[in-house]
């Protein structure tokens, strides 16, 4: 069952899938078409999930899923990779690959692999105050709270 993301409780587990590009804007309509057909079908063991998706930089998918209501299991986890790997054959975009970084330079949202982010770290091309996104948060209150914090902040500050 489709709900408004902002009616979501902050417990509501969330995951963020970032995309190797923005979309774009002739992409987005159907890119939410998508999201929406997907989350009216998405059950857990025959049941509706109460779920929600936005969409956020115009490059980020935030699925979120009310636990409180009906908590997911293995089939509906995997019934939504599934889903996100229709994605991105469908938009031909990388939304599955954690070993990249996005991060904000100035106004603009910039992406690299991991190994190019290290050395842009090393070669002082990013700072400890650089916003990135922390893809790994759980929960609608973690996503509010610590998703874009500042590299020295996060779990990128290994590379500083």
């Amino acid at each position: 069952m489709l709900v408004p993301f902002e009616s979501l409780p902050e417990s509501a587990h969330v995951w963020v899938y970032q995309s190797n590009r923005p979309f774009t804007a002739e992409e987005l309509p159907e890119l939410e078409k998508e999201l929406e057909k997907f989350i009216h079908q998405w059950t857990v063991h025959g049941a509706d999930l109460k779920a929600s998706f936005t969409i956020k930089y115009e490059r980020f998918i935030i699925l979120g899923v009310d636990e409180d209501f009906a908590t997911t299991s293995g089939c509906s986890i995997d019934s939504s990779v599934h889903f996100i790997q229709h994605l991105q054959e469908k938009f031909e975009v990388d939304l599955l690959d954690k070993m990249n970084v996005t991060f904000r330079q100035g106004e603009f949202i910039a992406y690299k692999d991991l190994k190019e982010f290290k050395n842009l770290v090393k070669n002082r091309g990013v700072s400890p105050k650089t916003i990135v996104f922390n893809n790994l948060v759980n929960t609608k209150a973690e996503l509010e709270e610590h998703w874009e914090v500042p590299l020295a902040e996060s779990w990128h500050n290994r590379f500083l």
